[in-house]
């Protein structure tokens, strides 16, 4: 018989040093699960109960908690985003919370105000871009060019911003759906709704006879109006909903100028919402801006479905009395 050598045994664990499960400290507790709910149940009775205060569970809830507590105090409660949540059908949700006062400024990329537009228009939008870019139709829509070379042309005295020139076309035309247009309800509430243009990435900017010069200006005055929601940021919460470049630069941008001016920008709730995992959102959203003393919140999952529960969350913190 072959003698086998002393690595060939296995490891004596007889002398394993062990604690008691009843006195160590655990991370998830029978008091965080999740309880069933009856047939019929309150949606109240599914934010206290039916929801587990564990991950993502517990960050929803105190994003609604922070949004909650920001309204109440009067504080800032920007929502940028990415035109996916236009298109998943959520500007009924978002409108109805600037009506209400809890959003108080309103920041896009370029696609959000084209779909915007759209919907105000015709009713409908996003188009089947696999087979429109097969016969070079993709971003051709005539009324959407022309449109925002009204915009654009609004904006060439750099004292309109691309946001307000949105919103006063719609308004001013009286289009059908008017009453979903984010930025025709900003325009009427009051409320600061910024555009912030990247050139090229957006199908108008293939239309001829629009001004470059007219949408870079109304672009940058929106930039300072953002600037300004979120130099008041203290204490407020800013949510990148579904953005994955675009906003993430621009808010960075906005915070270090708000810093370098003075203004005090340390404690916020950094909130980014979408549907994968993104660096910049990361990063830009989460990260750096909240070094400072800031509350990042995560949460992963699609925009149609995270929204609108996130949102009767607020409105269920604020009827509990929870802020």
């Amino acid at each position: 018989m072959i003698k086998k050598s002393d690595r060939s045994q296995p490891l004596d664990f007889s002398g394993l040093k062990t604690t008691s499960l009843l006195k160590s400290p655990r991370k998830v507790k029978v008091g965080d699960f999740a309880r069933p709910l009856s047939a019929g149940a309150k949606f109240s009775e599914f934010w206290r109960n039916g929801i587990p205060e564990i991950l993502a569970g517990t960050a929803l809830k105190k994003l609604a908690r922070s949004i909650a507590q920001a309204h109440v105090r009067k504080k800032e409660v920007i929502l940028a985003m990415g035109a996916h949540a236009i298109k998943v059908g959520l500007s009924p949700l978002i409108i109805d919370f600037m009506k209400r006062g809890i959003i108080t400024a309103l920041a896009g990329n370029g696609a959000v105000a084209i779909h915007d537009f759209e919907i105000a228009l015709a009713g409908h939008t996003s188009e089947e871009v696999e087979s429109a870019l097969e016969d070079g139709t993709f971003g051709a829509a005539r009324e959407t060019g022309e449109a925002f070379n009204a915009v654009a042309a609004a904006c060439l005295n750099g004292e309109t911003g691309f946001g307000e020139a949105l919103g006063e076309l719609i308004l001013s035309r009286k289009l059908e759906n008017r009453d979903l247009s984010l930025f025709a309800n900003a325009l009427s509430l009051g409320i600061p709704a910024t555009v912030h243009v990247a050139i090229g990435t957006d199908i108008v900017h293939i239309h001829p006879g629009l001004d470059g010069a007219g949408l870079g200006a109304g672009s940058l005055r929106d930039f300072g109006i953002f600037a300004k929601a979120v130099s008041k940021l203290e204490g407020g919460v800013f949510i990148n909903l579904g953005s994955a470049v675009i906003m993430p630069e621009v808010f960075l941008k906005a915070v270090s100028l708000a810093r370098n001016l003075g203004y005090k920008l340390e404690k916020f709730t950094a909130a980014n919402l979408d549907f994968v995992a993104q660096y910049r959102s990361h990063t830009n959203v989460l990260k750096r801006p909240t070094s400072k003393g800031g509350t990042p919140i995560g949460l992963i999952g699609h925009h149609e479905l995270m929204l609108p529960l996130l949102f009767a969350g607020v409105l269920e913190e604020l009827a509990g009395g929870k802020q």
